[in-house]
């Protein structure tokens, strides 16, 4: 059975919840409940389509949500890049592309540091001044080339903005480790057997630490 993993401020441990509970834990941050959202999982399992399921409840609650998302761009039924999107303004560019003349490669593709950071770092930037709750899709490999999008992440989760995002299952332990002795971060699994109720379980969640819940 897939576990909701809470890791606490303050280095102290690690809680792991059930996904089958009624509710998801409480036991974070100043107010009672997790400021740091994270989702993550196995590639495919379909982490941003859930991310956007809370956007829009969140939505229809009139918050303010702005940051960006990514989104896997296929030809002929192949993967070939993956794009960036922001969420207030729509404004689309490359994250990676098999085709990208340049920039640092992970795997079969280049990455475009210029359109993640001028797309990507700038909605990040915009978030944390001006909305309710900072999006960020995803903290991988990828993103984490730029140094610009480090900043604004560690920015954004320093801020007393509510973060929902998603993390790389391969680098989450090692990211989370940052910041464990400072502030209180739930990554949350994405699974099969979860992904259709979680959206509205970690919606009414940060309406809880928005104090609308």
């Amino acid at each position: 059975m897939s576990l909701l993993q809470y890791h606490h401020g303050g280095g102290r441990h690690t809680e792991a919840v059930l996904t089958d509970q009624k509710r998801i834990s409480k036991n974070h941050g100043a107010a009672g409940l997790s400021r740091i959202i994270l989702l993550t999982g196995r590639p495919g399992i379909g982490k941003t389509t859930v991310l956007l399921r809370i956007v829009d409840e969140l939505k229809k609650r009139n918050l303010l949500v702005d940051g960006f998302v990514s989104r896997e761009f296929r030809e002929h039924g192949r993967r070939v890049g993956f794009k960036i999107i922001s969420l207030s303004d729509g404004r689309e560019g490359w994250l990676a592309h098999v085709r990208q003349p340049t920039g640092p490669r992970i795997g079969k593709y280049k990455v475009c540091i210029e359109d993640l950071e001028s797309i990507g770092v700038d909605a990040i930037f915009r978030a944390i001044d001006m909305a309710d709750v900072v999006v960020i899709d995803e903290i991988g490999p990828m993103e984490l080339l730029s140094r610009r999008f480090r900043r604004a992440v560690h920015e954004a989760f320093n801020s007393r903005k509510v973060i929902l995002g998603t993390i790389h299952y391969r680098i989450r332990s090692s990211f989370i480790s940052e910041f464990r002795d400072k502030m209180d971060i739930a990554v949350i699994e994405v699974t099969m057997e979860n992904r259709d109720d979680l959206p509205l379980r970690i919606a009414s969640e940060i309406l809880r630490v928005i104090g609308q819940g």
